[in-house]
């Protein structure tokens, strides 16, 4: 009895060959079988308003990845952006799909966002086929194992989760106990760049023809969404990608830990891998990269603090905050700790700035469609945060702007970690600092229209004012915070007229923001 064909949708993040909705398929009968769907759909491409660059990666990657699975003998139905007929909607694309190759059953691995998952869901109402929605196996830690080892916390923090996955995957133990003594090297992996010490050339992929064509076409069909085109530099194969990590692995991971949370002007990506959205898209497996790392350790006796900052990122930070996000969807984003609900300043798109470190931040997101966690953490949200910026606005521009967001990844990272607007949940206390500390890890100050030694009046930097009448004007929701305790001293401490300046610069800047 012949097999009735199902049809296989793979979504644009889910480019691997070992995705759970592609595992059983049959190559040598599949002619007859199974057809395996892509679709470029307007819907996806506009829903926020997506770095070109970032579109291009994603586009690139799903035409290059379908041609893969063509050279196998796989049957694939590739619907193009500009394909005829294309209805622009997932939905109809599928519906579409199903009719014409008579497929009774659809086949796909669960999204990483909400809103799709919602979406898939409905079809068993609309469609005309069986719908069958298969765990997404990427992950080091399932949605399930998430939810069990959540249960028996009193607080879901991050590190007693890194310390459950390390005794889980025994990657950096000894003996049950942490290699090293520690659990986490973050205190040695934060210093400044030292002025000997020069990042190496990075290897960029070479852009074939269908990548061209692709970057051809996002510039025709967006030409006003953020970034540049002309500086793409990302790869759009497992090759490439495997080319990168290697390159990093050989290059920059030696540098890697202690200079991670560094900045320096002119440098987008110091010794940073930049292989996030490859994890994301599925180039690269989150597994094979890490163990690839503690390889290389191991073989070149790297030291721990750099391994183990490393490994944290993946292991730790990358399944947390996805753990979290389907843990807590979908309320999680309704929050809003501070109610903060100013507008999003239109240098967040120009970087028309004369704060500096905001301005080379914002200039590497718009080049790269990419900017380190520090830059996106401790300068760009911490800006927000400080400002209290809206907090679907931030989340939105981070959303559309860096080629490895995604919202299971985005939300959690900005909404709890940047902003604190999950009511503490992720974090144990806001991420809001001074001028002092981008000073610290940067030269930034340097070149800055401000000066981050002053406190006050129309040439300080503005994060020092901003900083103390953020804490004061919270006081209710923050004083309380353990964690918090010396600034809030500090604070108490602080003459009338100070508290009163600070105030005063605070709210002129803020009036000029928009």
């Amino acid at each position: 009895m012949k097999k009735s064909r199902s049809l296989r949708l793979v979504l644009g993040d889910q480019l691997t060959k070992q995705l759970s909705s592609l595992t059983d398929l049959d190559p040598e009968n599949n002619q007859e079988q199974d057809v395996v769907l892509l679709c470029e759909v307007t819907e996806e491409a506009r829903y926020v308003p997506h770095h070109r660059q970032k579109l291009a990666l994603v586009f690139s990657a799903m035409r290059h990845f379908a041609a893969e699975l063509q050279d196998e003998g796989i049957n694939v139905d590739y619907i193009r952006l500009n394909s005829r007929g294309n209805s622009g909607s997932f939905t109809a694309e599928v519906e579409r799909a199903l009719k014409k190759h008579g497929c009774s059953k659809l086949i796909v691995t669960e999204p990483g966002e909400w809103r799709v998952l919602q979406m898939l869901e409905s079809w068993q109402d609309k469609l005309d086929a069986t719908i069958e929605i298969r765990p997404d196996s990427r992950f080091l830690c399932s949605t399930a194992e998430f939810k069990q080892w959540a249960d028996t916390q009193k607080q879901l923090r991050m590190e007693n989760f890194y310390r459950y996955m390390r005794r889980q995957t025994g990657w950096l133990m000894q003996n049950g106990k942490p290699v090293g003594g520690k659990w986490n090297y973050d205190q040695s992996n934060r210093k400044p760049l030292a002025t000997s010490i020069n990042p190496p050339e990075r290897a960029i992929p070479a852009i074939d023809d269908v990548t061209r064509d692709v970057i051809k076409m996002v510039a025709e069909k967006f030409p006003d969404n953020p970034g540049e085109l002309a500086t793409f530099h990302w790869a759009v194969t497992r090759e490439q990608a495997l080319t990168v990590l290697d390159d990093f692995i050989q290059q920059q991971l030696i540098h890697f830990g202690p200079y991670q949370d560094a900045m320096k002007t002119d440098e987008d990506f110091l010794f940073h891998a930049v292989i996030s959205p490859y994890i994301n898209i599925g180039l690269l497996s989150p597994r094979e990269v890490c163990e690839a790392v503690l390889q290389a350790a191991e073989e070149n006796k790297l030291p721990i603090e750099t391994v183990e900052g490393f490994i944290r990122q993946i292991l730790g930070w990358r399944e947390y905050v996805r753990g979290i996000y389907w843990l807590k969807m979908p309320g999680y984003a309704e929050t809003n700790t501070f109610a903060a609900d100013r507008s999003l300043p239109a240098f967040f798109w120009n970087a028309e700035t004369q704060m500096f470190c905001l301005q080379q931040s914002i200039q590497s997101t718009m080049r790269n469609a990419y900017a380190h966690h520090i830059q996106r953490l401790m300068v760009i949200g911490n800006f927000s945060l400080l400002t209290g910026l809206n907090p679907k606005a931030v989340e939105e521009w981070y959303l559309s702007v860096y080629a490895d967001a995604f919202e299971w990844v985005e939300l959690p990272n900005t909404h709890g970690m940047v902003l604190y607007a999950d009511q503490g949940l992720l974090a144990s206390k806001p991420y809001a600092a001074s001028g002092a500390y981008i000073n610290r890890m940067s030269d930034y100050c340097k070149n800055c229209h401000y000066s981050v030694k002053e406190k006050n009046g129309k040439n300080a930097c503005p994060f020092n004012y901003l900083y103390w009448y953020f804490l004061d004007r919270n006081r209710d929701k923050l004083e309380k915070n353990q964690r918090l305790a010396m600034p809030y001293r500090t604070l108490a401490k602080m003459a009338e007229e100070k508290r009163l300046k600070i105030k005063q610069d605070a709210e002129a800047f803020l009036a000029e923001l928009n």
